[in-house]
């Protein structure tokens, strides 16, 4: 028999095994609750993930399954009674800073796989130092991720060309990490059900910042398995849910094409899918750096609304924020919390710190006041004390 608060134990059960994600804790945020009164507010501390960030859950299963794989071919070539390991892989990934840690901080608990990683030039120092200190060869190219992730894919082809046993990871737009990224969700509706303050505690509404479109697939993935995996409590818990996508000015990927498809049906009973590309990057949330997102973050939107529409009352927001709204978000964050993010993580909680945006997404939950408002705060790694002053100073000016 199953319990109400049972959890898919089989989602990313490989990686979960051997620890290379963790259950990161719900916490019920007291200052953020009164400002979004009557709203309780639970953060998800992804930012305790090893490398800094959400992304070891989409790694993490990703490599573990590709390397599974590979063992398991080179038996099969070998012979089922071959007692020869297979030769060591390698891992070749883009990245902006916080995939290109992940997949290092995975790999290095993996048997026999190294890791390539190229970042664009925008990446802060510490972070390559970062990198390359974890035992990952670091390649820094072009402007913007798009160009890092160029190069990361014909390293990939010429290391084939050659024999070599090279993958390509990508930062986001890979089913296997949405998979992982969708733990995330598995985890937030058992805290939920389990926690001592409330009961029948549902989640109007979860908060998350969007680059290439990774996380948000996985999110909406994790919303969809609770919805219909029949079980009728977790499924309750998140009926209805809002999934806010964040993101601030200037690295508004996802904003761009989400605006511009149109929700109107075509004869295939589909919406259509308009992909809009950015000219460039002109926020200082660089890891929110993708030019263009995944079509498959649109195509899970438009399908969770469609749930909506259907009388459940799911819906998808899109919320773009200033780079001052996100600063600000990082300073009071820092300020109540004691925690550190990035001013990507920032834009995610710039709906609650910021006045403007915060009354849009109560208005929107009215009718559901006893519903939480849960963000996933991701993290980042590409933060320090200094930083943070820095843009303090830059973005807030007197008002800091």
């Amino acid at each position: 028999m199953r319990t109400p608060t049972a959890i898919s134990s089989c989602v990313a059960q490989d990686a979960r095994s051997i620890n290379l994600f963790s259950t990161t804790p719900l916490i019920h945020s007291i200052p953020l609750s009164k400002l979004c009164h009557p709203h309780p507010v639970y953060l998800k501390l992804d930012l305790l993930q090893q490398s800094g960030s959400f992304k070891d859950r989409g790694m993490a299963h990703l490599c573990a399954t590709v390397h599974k794989v590979y063992n398991a071919n080179h038996k099969q070539k070998q012979g089922e009674t071959t007692d020869d390991m297979a030769p060591r892989m390698k891992v070749i990934s883009s990245s902006g800073g916080n995939a290109g840690l992940a997949v290092t901080t995975v790999a290095r608990n993996i048997p026999e796989m190294d890791v390539s990683v190229v970042v664009p030039e925008t990446t802060k120092p510490m972070v390559v130092e970062k990198l390359r200190s974890l035992g990952a060869d670091v390649t820094v190219h072009g402007a913007n991720w798009n160009c890092a992730d160029k190069l990361a894919r014909q390293l990939v082809d010429e290391a084939k060309k050659g024999g070599g046993n090279a993958v390509y990871v990508s930062p986001f737009d890979n089913p296997l990490l949405w998979t992982g990224h969708s733990t995330v969700i598995d985890e937030i509706v058992t805290q939920l059900l389990e926690s001592p303050s409330s009961t029948n505690l549902k989640m109007g509404a979860v908060l998350a910042s969007v680059g290439g479109g990774g996380l948000l697939c996985g999110i909406l993935e994790g919303i969809e398995r609770n919805f219909y995996g029949g079980n009728e409590v977790r499924a309750q818990t998140i009926r209805g849910s809002k999934v806010v996508a964040c993101e601030t000015e200037g690295a508004a990927s996802f904003a761009a094409s989400f605006n511009a498809s149109s929700s109107a049906d075509t004869l295939g009973g589909k919406k259509e899918i308009s992909m809009v590309r950015l000219d460039g990057i002109t926020s200082v949330a660089t890891s929110l750096g993708a030019l263009e997102v995944t079509p498959a973050v649109i195509q899970r939107a438009h399908r969770h609304q469609d749930r909506g529409e259907g009388g459940s009352g799911d819906d998808v927001l899109s919320y773009v924020c200033t780079d001052s709204e996100a600063i600000n978000a990082c300073v009071e964050f820092a300020t109540e919390h004691r925690m550190l993010v990035e001013p990507a993580c920032g834009a995610a909680l710039a709906p609650l710190y910021s006045e403007r945006l915060r009354s849009k997404l109560l208005e929107e939950l009215q009718g559901d006041e006893s519903s939480a408002i849960v963000v996933e705060v991701c993290g980042g790694s590409g933060v320090n004390l200094d930083l943070l002053e820095g843009w303090k100073t830059q973005f807030l000016g007197d008002a800091a």
